[in-house]
């Protein structure tokens, strides 16, 4: 890809020429500005986050700033427009093919005390990061209580999570660990509670272990 892809349509960009479509797939007509903006960037103008900068923007509170691949985008669009269009919602195709779960969800007791009110996966579509870190998403049957004021979490809720987290991931190096939950305007599947965690140059056997072998869609693909 080079500077003629300025002159290409949105949807035509990090497409082989002989993969491209004259008309806008259905998937990517109605995205936002910002998705477009991203989907018309080549993906070699791209940088991936470090691991300095990922813990930047957790630390500043920047989640909105995360990123994915411009290629990798457009297949998360692609992607999830056809979850919709086979499971009726993307929380559908969650619940019964990523958790197992059944509505209505009900935990077991309180936050963190039955390890079977969370469950730990790998990222579906994981943002465009230094690829040796590793992107989960943790699962929960329970609320993570927010202020109502900010919609951040509450120095409770946040207690919680890194109790959790210190336990559950004991086994990396605190500092190549870090966790954060997206403000409900970010959020991809609003209906299952769920927060992330990245991990930097884990074992790969940790990992397994603690998703119990899952492989992010983006893998099957």
């Amino acid at each position: 890809m080079g500077s003629a892809d300025a002159d290409l349509p949105y949807w035509q960009v990090n497409i082989p020429p002989d993969l491209r479509t004259a008309s806008c797939p259905d998937f990517l007509l109605h995205i936002s500005l910002k998705d477009r903006g991203i989907i018309s960037t080549p993906d070699s103008h791209y940088t991936p986050d470090s691991w300095s900068t990922v813990q930047h923007k957790v630390a500043q509170n920047r989640l909105e700033l995360f990123q994915r691949l411009p290629s990798d985008l457009r297949s998360y669009l692609g992607f999830t427009w056809k979850l919709r269009q086979d499971y009726g919602s993307v929380m559908n195709f969650i619940l019964t093919q990523r958790l197992g779960w059944d509505l209505p969800i009900t935990p077991r007791g309180r936050p963190f005390e039955f390890g079977e009110d969370v469950k730990v996966l790998r990222n579906d579509w994981p943002y465009g990061i230094d690829k040796r870190i590793v992107h989960l998403v943790v699962w929960t049957k329970f609320a993570l209580e927010e202020d109502p004021a900010t919609g951040d979490l509450t120095d409770a809720a946040r207690g919680e999570i890194e109790g959790y987290v210190r336990g559950a991931f004991a086994k990396v190096p605190r500092e190549n660990v870090i966790w954060f939950k997206n403000w409900a305007s970010l959020k991809s599947v609003k209906s299952v509670e769920h927060f992330h965690v990245m991990l930097f140059d884990p074992d790969p056997g940790f990992v397994k272990e603690i998703t119990n072998g899952d492989i992010p869609s983006c893998e099957r693909e």
